[in-house]
């Protein structure tokens, strides 16, 4: 954890791959909190990289960033939006920081559903050669449909289940959550998943939570967060002992 982490340290640590937490400031329903993504993503990294760590992978798990693309959702307070261009930016910094000191690996672990990075780290990638670029998306890595009565997308039972686990305290009572009902597009296409518009928050939603999240509970929570990071850990491991420049084997 870089953050807590002092240049004694860091001096004599050879990294073999630095992760970077990216997650978002929004409404998560009435009963979750704004950080509810990023505490999500600190939490994640944090015990991933100690299982990591533990197997002698060198991972350095970098301070998450607390805003993400919001653009559907000017209109709520206090969800701050950071646009594409932006976060370019604040990536092309980031990456040239470390394959300047030479960290040969990077991830991107993305906790917010309206964050992209993929056509980013395919531009970034090439100015970039000698440190190797990925992004890992927490919510791709297990649906949990095996745990969960409802999976949704957005403060929904997955959500609120590993805030429950996380952080009880930030979670409302359970007679004061929405029921995180989704409007529908009228157009077919969209409804069909086809054709694809960025979801104008307040009208797709009516509590901005999508997912009906009266299921959860801090025991789902767990289990899935030990899903989570276990199997994040096992990429990270991979990926330290992995030679960047011959990723790729003969089809069987």
């Amino acid at each position: 954890m870089i953050a807590e982490t002092n240049w004694q340290q860091v001096k004599d640590t050879r990294y073999e791959v630095a992760v970077l937490p990216w997650g978002a400031t929004e409404a998560h329903n009435w009963h979750l909190p704004y950080a509810t993504d990023s505490l999500q993503n600190e939490a994640m990294c944090a015990e991933a990289g100690r299982i990591a760590w533990e197997t002698g992978a060198k991972v350095a798990i970098l301070p998450n960033i607390p805003f993400g693309v919001q653009t559907g959702q000017l209109d709520i307070p206090f969800c701050i939006n950071m646009n594409p261009s932006t976060q370019m930016a604040v990536l092309e910094d980031i990456i040239a920081s470390l394959e300047g000191v030479g960290v040969p690996k990077f991830v991107l672990f993305n906790g917010h559903g309206g964050n992209d990075f993929r056509q980013m780290l395919r531009e970034l990638q090439a100015r970039h050669p000698r440190i190797f670029l990925s992004v890992v998306n927490w919510f791709g890595i297990s649906s949990g449909k095996d745990i969960f009565t409802i999976v949704g997308d957005h403060a929904d039972e997955r959500e609120t289940s590993l805030l429950l686990h996380l952080h009880p305290d930030l979670v409302l009572p359970k007679d004061q959550w929405g029921p995180g009902t989704d409007n529908l597009w009228k157009i077919t296409a969209m409804r069909e998943k086809w054709a694809w518009a960025p979801r104008a928050w307040t009208q797709a939603t009516n509590d901005t939570g999508s997912g009906d999240p009266q299921h959860a509970t801090a025991e789902k929570g767990a289990r899935y967060f030990e899903r989570l990071t276990n199997q994040f850990a096992s990429y990270l491991v991979d990926l330290a002992a992995a030679d960047p420049t011959a990723l790729y084997q003969p089809a069987l």
